[in-house]
């Protein structure tokens, strides 16, 4: 510490050693500006992540793997990331060739595969975002960056909250997470909205919901 700065919080705490306590501060915040409903949450994120030119579907857990094989087959993916921990029967119907990572993929071998599909840890109505933690079926972070598709499934209700307040709490501090909204976008010196640049240029969101 250098003398200046020891002698100004010298003064500081001169200064305020007879202040009385701070009062605490009321940490009442509304948590959530949305009706707490399933469907009205559904709807909303739906709406949000369409916002951020997200494609979304909506699917039964029985159409979910022709869903995802339809999804990959019309991109023109003929190879897709497998995460550990992915359900195998979300990938059954398609035609796709798997890549596993474990061992884990080579950035050469991740940049030349067309896909990724995933599950996702929380995903956020008001604000249209989805937030993977790397658990299972979610995969690293890279496998959500490097391929230029990524097949997003989330299932409804259970993964799907009104505010950020409400996700935080359902995500492992510890875990790198990556929150989406959308295809990777930037902006050139134009200001013309330039997708795929750090990520892929397509996001399809499955919302899996029970019949």
């Amino acid at each position: 510490m250098t003398d200046s700065r020891a002698r100004i919080l010298a003064r500081i705490r001169t200064a305020v050693a007879d202040a009385p306590e701070a009062a605490p501060v009321a940490r009442d915040y509304r948590t959530s500006h949305t009706p707490d409903a399933p469907e009205a949450l559904l709807d909303l994120l739906h709406e949000n992540l369409a916002d951020y030119r997200a494609h979304v579907h909506r699917t039964a857990p029985a159409g979910l793997a022709a869903l995802v094989a339809r999804l990959l087959a019309e991109r023109g993916a003929r190879s897709v990331v497998v995460p550990p921990g992915l359900p195998e029967e979300w990938l059954a119907a398609t035609e796709a060739a798997r890549r596993f990572d474990e061992p884990r993929l080579t950035p050469y071998e991740l940049d030349g595969t067309d896909a990724v599909v995933t599950g996702c840890a929380v995903a956020i109505a008001e604000t249209g975002t989805i937030v993977l933690d790397g658990g299972p079926g979610q995969g690293r972070r890279a496998l959500t960056l490097v391929p230029d598709l990524h097949v997003c499934v989330v299932r409804a209700p259970e993964q799907v909250v009104a505010s950020v307040p409400l996700a935080l709490p359902r995500l492992a501090p510890a875990r790198p997470l990556t929150w989406i909204s959308g295809p990777s976008a930037t902006s050139d010196i134009e200001l013309d909205r330039v997708e795929g640049v750090h990520g892929p240029r397509t996001l399809e969101v499955v919302l899996v919901t029970e019949p």
